[in-house]
Parts: structure tokens; C-alpha cells; sequence
């Protein structure tokens, strides 16, 4: 009996070393893991980070000399050719900005190559010195996703693990240039399939982002940052009133991204040699400008966003104006991005929105932003926090709901024709179809 109860407890003195074995190697599989990404992420957020920095330092000068030379924009077709040149040289004839990034981590055969990183970088500087009405921040993604991509190819990393930095890269460019790391860490995670997140990428992506931030900050690179006014108590009337305004929001953002596959259609149909049709759109924001009578609808738009946010005045038809100053310069062939116009869109109209229905024109103009934003890039999570980091945590809960009925009522279409949307909006149903699928608009094409 005794040496049957001492072979039983050799047995399970034995069993307990094998379970603490494997979870001792598992601990430091888990560490060894771990601390590798962060290793790499650190890398992606120096280096994107610091080229994200330069970026941004050049378009504040550049930005500077054209408004104190406003002769440059009628350069802007010159700036045009110059850009569609650079393009043709390095082999690239139809440009899908994000989209190549999106389909690079969806798709293992699509290349991203190594040099559009200073391509974009150099585009989007001449598009601003001329005039271009263009965004940064989806230059800033291109170049983030580039670095880390090229960076994952100098780390003989496979191709799963090169997908994961070229999303932190994305992420660490997207922070140092807006300065917002949570909505930069997440954005690009959430972006790439709505319905679903790539959790692999996490660790990554914060690591990236943060790194980044801090970078951009001790470059003097200031965070942006607003101050929202006349918040209201919350009750059924300002609840009525802004859920009115997160269904006018998903309306505005439906047309935006209308208005530049309207460009596109347009200047396909009457200007087939690229050249041609750059100089086209060069001269049509030329003529705008003219007719406008001042540079506001020029550039990214961001003096327009603090005249709504932190004065509450915007002209009322400045919206619309935007639109459309910035799909005749995008689908011409300029580079930018579309994401700082379409916060610019939203502000403005949130701020006539305010003023028509007797609430905050400075805080319909901040919740616009962001739900504008929300509605074209069909992602909820980084629009709110978005929203926290650039307006505090005061107004949170409006935040939350005008951004939730946006998601709802943008439908499926977005700026990104390649984003996949994997779940329905409407019901927890698996549809998995691309936004820029011309035939699928809404719930009659779930099934």
C-alpha cells in the first residue's frame, strides 16, 4: 500500500513539474514574444515617427510661404504635372493611395513598394505650396505603411508579421502627425475590415503610436487641440436634437465620398491623358478660388475647423465648398488625403447645424467632426476617441451618441473602395463584401 501511495505522489509530483514547465516556457514565449514586437514597434515609431515629423514641419512651412505668396496657386497645374512626372518615373500610371495598403494586408501578392513613402511625401508638399485643397493624414497613413513595410522586409520577417508593421507604421505616422496616439493606435486596425479587429496588431500599433507622439512632441510638433463651448445639459430635447445631427452627419458624409467618385467619373470621361487632367483640375480650384474670393477652401482646411469649433462662425455654405474643392484637387491626380477635409466638412456644417437649431454652434461643430469622420471611414471606435482626445471628456456622451447613429446611417459606402466590410451594420450578420462594390449599397444586397 505505502509503495503504491509513494508511486502515486512520484506520479503527480511529476505531472506538477510538467505543468510547471510548460507554463514556465509559456511565460517566456509570451515575454520573449512580447518584448520582440516592442522592439520592433519602436523601431516603426522612430522611424515613422521622425519622417512623419519632417513631414508635418514641411507643410507648416510650405503652408507658410504659400499664404505669403498667393501667386503660387496659379502654379498649381505646373505643381500638378510635376507631381504626375515624379509618378510616371518610378513606374506607378494609376495611383489607389490607402487603398494599396488596405489590399496589401488583405491580399499577399500586392507589393507595396518601397519608395512611395518619399513620393507621397514630396506630392502632398507641392499639392499644399500651390494650393491643393488636400489632407495629411492619408499621406502620412501611405508613408507609415510603406516604412513599415519596407522595415519588416529588412527584418526577414514573414508575411503576416510584416502586415502587423506596416500597421503600426501607419499608426506611429498617423500619431505623429495629428497628435492623437489612442485613435492613431487603433485606426488602423479597425479601418483595414469593418466588423472585426486585428488584436495581433495591438501591441504593435500602441507601442508604434506612442513612440511616435513622443517623437513629434520633442520635435516642438504641438498636439492639436480644441476648446468646445456651451455644452448643454443632457436632456430628451439636446438628446433630440443631436441624434437629428448624427443623421445629417451620415447624409454629409455619404456626399463627400459621392462627390469624389463624381470627380473621378468626371474627369475620366473628359480628360483620359493624366497630364491633361491634372492641369484640368489645377485650373478648376484656380478658377473656384477666384470666384470664392479668398484662400479658405485652400490647403487642409484647419483654420476653418477652429473659426467653427472655437468661435462657432463658419459661413453656411463653407461645407459644401470643401466637398468640392477637394474632390476636383484629389481626382485630378494631387496627393494629400481626404480625412482632415472631411473633419473640416464636418465642423462646418455642425456649426450651421448648431446655429439653425439653437444649440452649441461650437459643440455641433466639434461632435460634426468626428461624426463626419465616422460616417467616411466607417470607424466608430477611432472616431471617438478622436473625439476624447481633441475635445476632453465634458461633452463625452454626446460624442458617443451623435458617433453611434452616423456608423448606423452612413450605409456601407466609404473613402476606402478596398475596406472590407466583413458584418452588417444592421444585424449580426456576415456579409463580407468591399465598400467600393458599386452594387451593394444597403440591406437589399445582405442576402
Amino acid at each position: 500500500m505505502r509503495e503504491k501511495i509513494s508511486e502515486n505522489l512520484k506520479k503527480i509530483q511529476q505531472q506538477i513539474k510538467e505543468v510547471e514547465i510548460h507554463y514556465l516556457k509559456m511565460i517566456l514565449f509570451n515575454l520573449k514574444t512580447g518584448i520582440l514586437w516592442m522592439l520592433r514597434a519602436f523601431i516603426v515609431g522612430l522611424v515613422a515617427g521622425g519622417f512623419s515629423s519632417l513631414f508635418t514641419l514641411g507643410l507648416a512651412e510650405v503652408t507658410r510661404i504659400r499664404n505669403a505668396f498667393p501667386f503660387l496657386l496659379f502654379l498649381l497645374p505646373a505643381g500638378g504635372l510635376l507631381i504626375v512626372w515624379l509618378y510616371r518615373l518610378c513606374g506607378i500610371k494609376k495611383d489607389s493611395g490607402t487603398n494599396l495598403l488596405i489590399t496589401a494586408v488583405h491580399h499577399s501578392e500586392q507589393h507595396v513598394p518601397v519608395y512611395l513613402a518619399p513620393l507621397i511625401f514630396g506630392a502632398t508638399l507641392i499639392t499644399h505650396l500651390f494650393g491643393g485643397s488636400a489632407g495629411r493624414e492619408g499621406a502620412a497613413l501611405q508613408m507609415g505603411g510603406s516604412l513599415g513595410n519596407t522595415l519588416g522586409q529588412l527584418f526577414h520577417l514573414d508575411e503576416g508579421d510584416r502586415k502587423i508593421l506596416m500597421m503600426s507604421g501607419m499608426s506611429a505616422a498617423f500619431s505623429a502627425v495629428f497628435g492623437t496616439p489612442m485613435a492613431a493606435a487603433i485606426f488602423p486596425m479597425e479601418m483595414i475590415s469593418v466588423g472585426i479587429m486585428h488584436y495581433a496588431a495591438l501591441l504593435p500599433c500602441v507601442f508604434a503610436s506612442l513612440v511616435a507622439n513622443q517623437f513629434a512632441l520633442n520635435m516642438g510638433i504641438q498636439a492639436e487641440a480644441y476648446h468646445v463651448t456651451g455644452i448643454p445639459a443632457v436632456t430628451f430635447e439636446s438628446f433630440g436634437k443631436l441624434v437629428l445631427l448624427g443623421i445629417c452627419c451620415a447624409v454629409v458624409s455619404i456626399i463627400f465620398c459621392n462627390f469624389l467618385r463624381g470627380a473621378n467619373a468626371f474627369y475620366d470621361k473628359c480628360f483620359k491623358n493624366p497630364y491633361i487632367r491634372v492641369i484640368a483640375g489645377g485650373v478648376l480650384v484656380i478658377l473656384l478660388t477666384m470666384l470664392v474670393g479668398n484662400f479658405d477652401y485652400n490647403g487642409a482646411g484647419t483654420e476653418l475647423i477652429e473659426r467653427a469649433i472655437e468661435h462657432g462662425e463658419t459661413p453656411s455654405y463653407a461645407f459644401l465648398l470643401k466637398m468640392l474643392f477637394t474632390s476636383l484637387t484629389l481626382a485630378a491626380g494631387f496627393k494629400g488625403g481626404e480625412i482632415v477635409p472631411a473633419f473640416c466638412t464636418g465642423a462646418t456644417f455642425g456649426c450651421l447645424f448648431g446655429s439653425l437649431m439653437g444649440i452649441s454652434p461650437s459643440l455641433c461643430a466639434a461632435l460634426g467632426m468626428t461624426a463626419v469622420f465616422c460616417g467616411v471611414t466607417n470607424c466608430p471606435i477611432t472616431s471617438m476617441l478622436i473625439g476624447f482626445e481633441l475635445f476632453g471628456f465634458e461633452g463625452a456622451v454626446f460624442i458617443l451618441l451623435v458617433i453611434s447613429v452616423s456608423y448606423l446611417f452612413s450605409g456601407y459606402k466609404g473613402l476606402y473602395r478596398e475596406q472590407i466590410i466583413v458584418y452588417s451594420k444592421y444585424h449580426p450578420k456576415y456579409i463580407n463584401r468591399l465598400s467600393g462594390d458599386e452594387n451593394f449599397d444597403g440591406e437589399d444586397y445582405e442576402e
